[in-house]
C-alpha cells in the first residue's frame, strides 16, 4: 500500500502542503537495476544524486504502458529513464527546438541532438519518438498524453513573461487526460533576487501560476538542498550544480 507524509512549511503568506509519496505501482529496483545495467551514459550516472530521478518518478506516479512527454528533453537526460520506465507498451515524446538541439550538452564535446540522438539508438530506446519544434506546433492531439516531465525549465518561461509561463501550462493541459499531470523540477529562487539572471523561480510563484492554470499541486521536499546559495547563479561552479530545488506534481482535474 501506497504511503503518503504530509508536513506544512510556510514560504511569506503562502501555505504549502509537502508531500513525500511512494507510488504503489512503480517497481523502483526493477527501474534501479534496468538502468544500473542498460549501458547508460557515465554523465548521466554522475547527476542522480542531486536529481534522485527514480524516486522523482515515484512521487509523481509514472508507471508501465503510460504516455509521457519529455518537454524540451535536451541530451536526454530524462528521456532515458522514462523509456525505461514505461516500458515496451509505454511511448515517451522527446522533445526539443531545433536551436535546442544545436546547443552544447552540459560539460561534454557535443551537441544535445547527439546526445540525445547517441541514447536513443545505444540504449534500443524504441519506444522514444523525437518532437522537433516548438509546443505549438506538435501534431500531438488533445487528452492524448498520460504525463509531461518538465525539468529545469519552467523558469525560462515564467522569468521571461509569467503569461507565457501560464500559456505553456494551459497549453499542456489540453494535451493531458483528465487525471494527467505534469512534472515539475526546477531551481529554488528567493524573494528580491534576481531570478531571471541566476536561472532560478519561486515556489510560491510556480504554485500560483499551476494552480491559475486549473491544476491541482502536490508538492515534495525530496530535491529541497537548503545549503545552496540562492544568490547565485546555478551555473555558478562553486554549486557544482547542486542546487535547492523543488518538486512539484501538477494534475488535471
Amino acid at each position: 500500500m501506497a504511503t503518503k507524509l504530509f508536513k506544512i512549511i510556510t514560504l511569506g503568506l503562502c501555505a504549502i502542503v509537502i508531500t513525500s509519496k511512494i507510488s504503489a505501482t512503480l517497481d523502483t529496483e526493477e527501474l534501479r537495476l534496468l538502468l544500473s545495467n542498460s549501458g547508460r551514459d557515465v554523465s548521466d550516472f554522475v547527476r542522480d544524486s542531486v536529481r534522485k530521478p527514480i524516486e522523482v518518478l515515484a512521487f509523481a506516479g509514472i508507471d508501465k504502458g503510460m504516455t509521457v512527454l519529455d518537454l524540451y528533453a535536451a541530451g536526454g537526460y530524462y528521456t532515458f529513464i522514462l523509456s525505461k520506465a514505461v516500458g515496451d507498451t509505454g511511448t515517451v515524446y522527446a522533445q526539443n527546438t531545433e536551436r535546442g538541439l544545436r546547443f552544447v550538452e552540459d560539460r561534454q564535446n557535443r551537441t544535445q541532438g547527439e546526445a540525445l540522438k547517441e541514447k536513443i539508438e545505444e540504449g534500443n530506446l524504441k519506444n522514444v519518438t523525437q518532437l522537433i519544434g516548438p509546443i505549438r506546433s506538435l501534431s500531438l492531439a488533445d487528452e492524448s498524453l498520460d504525463a509531461v516531465m518538465l525539468a529545469q525549465t519552467l523558469h525560462d518561461s515564467y522569468n521571461s513573461n509569467p503569461d507565457r509561463a501560464l500559456n505553456l501550462l494551459q497549453g499542456l493541459k489540453i494535451l493531458l487526460k483528465p487525471g494527467g499531470f505534469i512534472v515539475v523540477t526546477d531551481h529554488v529562487g528567493i524573494g528580491g533576487s534576481n531570478n531571471r539572471e541566476m536561472h532560478r523561480m519561486e515556489i510560491p510563484q510556480a504554485i500560483a501560476i499551476a494552480e491559475q492554470a486549473g491544476f491541482s499541486v502536490e508538492s515534495s521536499d525530496l530535491l529541497r538542498n537548503l545549503g545552496d546559495d540562492h544568490r547565485r547563479s546555478i551555473f555558478d561552479p562553486r554549486l557544482a550544480r547542486n542546487t535547492d530545488r523543488f518538486l512539484l506534481k501538477l494534475t488535471k482535474p
